[in-house]
């Protein structure tokens, strides 16, 4: 449950990139500044951190035991995550934006086959291929028939396009894939500070290539551009970012609680909304926009206790298989 909480803690300050995004795209910024600039100041934000707790020699130890796997893996997950995300604030308001994403909710469900989890077994530690939980599934449709209510008035009125699903789709499933990737190459010996650290990093090549095409193609960014990526940085990029995976890192010997972790971003939407009401004026302006809200902090509340049901590995019993390795 304790992850759970951390994962709604995370939703809130991811909620301000949509925001912020939004409001950059409509001062004239150009995307491609939007998303470099977040992780050329994250980099120096979370290394003082990670300086600050003596904690930077494992990082690079990690990183030069598999640098290409660091490099794929950091590119897909922050990399085809954020320039994406960023891309389709050109298209679609903040708050369309964040319910579209919600998508990663699935998304991770079905990318759940793909990776081996390890479980408690009466001779010792076993790996087992990941299964699609069911019931999170259903609750995560729910969900995501409740964004769609949120979404259904602005969608009416002309917002959105085809391009901004397509870069939302790919943003969906790049985060989890990325993240769920780096979490089997660092195998629980970094902690959350370290491993967005060095994702952080290891993503750079991608973001300096992409600002250079920025550069060339409209110029540097305004002053208010870089202090609103500071901004983003700091709140999404840094603090949510990195209670989003040491809640993942929490839950990642068990399926289902992982999956109940992944589905409180959902609450992105509800505080995306909460800023663009506080900031740009928009309202819930209609029943379909307040059942919907209500469908999605029930699904992540439901979606919590069925986790909490769910059997799983002990503290002690991880500790013991983390000692016998």
């Amino acid at each position: 449950m304790k992850a759970v909480w951390i994962g709604v803690a995370a939703a809130f300050f991811f909620a301000s990139s949509f925001v912020l995004n939004r409001l950059m795209e409509v001062g004239g910024g150009y995307w491609v500044w939007s998303g470099s600039l977040r992780y050329f100041f994250m980099v120096p934000l979370l290394g003082i951190l990670v300086v600050m707790r003596r904690q930077l020699h494992p990082v690079w130890q990690e990183m030069k035991r598999q640098p290409w796997q660091w490099l794929l893996w950091s590119t897909v997950g922050f990399g085809l995550f954020y320039a994406p995300l960023c891309a389709s604030a050109v298209y679609a308001p903040a708050w369309l934006t964040a319910a579209g994403f919600q998508l990663t909710i699935v998304a991770g469900m079905l990318l759940s086959p793909f990776f081996f989890f390890e479980y408690a077994g009466a001779d010792g530690p076993v790996r087992r291929r990941g299964r699609i939980p069911r019931s999170a599934l259903i609750i995560a449709l729910v969900m995501l028939v409740g964004i769609g209510l949120m979404q259904l008035e602005q969608a009416q009125a002309g917002g959105g396009s085809w391009q901004a699903i397509v870069l939302i789709v790919i943003a969906a499933f790049a985060y989890p894939l990325g993240n769920r990737k780096m979490m089997q190459v660092c195998d629980g010996r970094l902690n959350a500070f370290q491993r967005t650290l060095g994702m952080s990093i290891a993503s750079l090549p991608f973001w300096i290539i992409l600002s250079v095409v920025g550069w060339v193609q409209q110029g540097g960014p305004s002053y208010d551009q870089i202090g609103q990526s500071f901004l983003v940085a700091l709140f999404s990029g840094v603090i949510a970012t990195v209670l989003f995976f040491g809640a993942t890192d929490q839950a990642r010997r068990h399926p289902a609680q992982l999956a109940a972790v992944e589905a409180t971003q959902a609450l992105e939407v509800v505080f995306t909304l909460l800023g663009e009401w506080i900031l740009l004026g928009v309202m819930l302006s209609s029943i379909g926009m307040w059942i919907g809200m209500v469908l999605v902090v029930s699904g992540v509340v439901v979606n919590a206790l069925l986790s909490m049901r769910q059997p799983g590995v002990s503290r002690s019993k991880l500790k013991q298989i983390a000692d016998s390795r």
